[in-house]
């Protein structure tokens, strides 16, 4: 039984969802439009304030495919309506972050700079105050899209577990090594 699939989602004012023939669900908002395609088994259906997935039968693939039909459509929803927003942290000494015309430039300790182009779907902003690290906000109605994004600036300075330097979340934990001990 799929709990989360037989949840109805429901809708915001200002939100509107509308399903094509093709099972291509639009969601429009104030923050922007989203489409996604769904499985020919699954059925849509938009009623007044809400939406609901249904499945054909109660095979294992039906069921897992009920569900993440759901949480797509719902993600879309609370997209263009409230947004997405991740934090990124730079820690490290010397690292640096800027943006400009939806590119962000990066030092994180290597020879050279680092420019990574962010799609035009996602706003990137850089924040650098004397004393703290630098932090890189990444706002979208996409939700999988701005976790691409994030993933890949994580990617581009993994988190060393001895010093904690690197790319992480705001508020991440690392689990920290203690290092070499002095022989006696």
């Amino acid at each position: 039984m799929s709990r989360i699939g037989n949840k109805p989602i429901s809708v915001p004012a200002g939100v509107t969802v509308s399903v094509a023939d093709s099972n291509l669900v639009t969601v429009k908002g104030p923050k922007g439009e989203l489409t996604q395609d769904v499985n020919a088994d699954m059925t849509v259906t938009v009623e007044e304030g809400s939406v609901s997935v249904a499945r054909p039968t109660d095979q294992k693939r039906h069921k897992a495919l009920h569900g993440l039909y759901r949480s797509l459509i719902n993600n879309m929803v609370v997209g263009v309506s409230e947004g997405y927003t991740k934090d990124l942290e730079l820690v490290g000494v010397g690292y640096k972050a800027a943006v400009s015309n939806n590119v962000l430039e990066l030092n994180l300790g290597y020879s050279h700079n680092i420019y990574l182009a962010v799609p035009q779907e996602v706003k990137a902003t850089a924040v650098m105050e004397k004393g703290k690290n630098p932090i890189v906000k990444l706002e979208s109605a996409d939700k999988e899209l701005i976790g691409q994004v994030a993933a890949k600036l994580r990617e581009l300075r993994k988190i060393e577990p001895y010093k904690g330097k690197g790319v992480r979340f705001v508020g991440e934990q690392i689990r920290r090594k203690a290092g070499k001990t002095a022989a006696k």
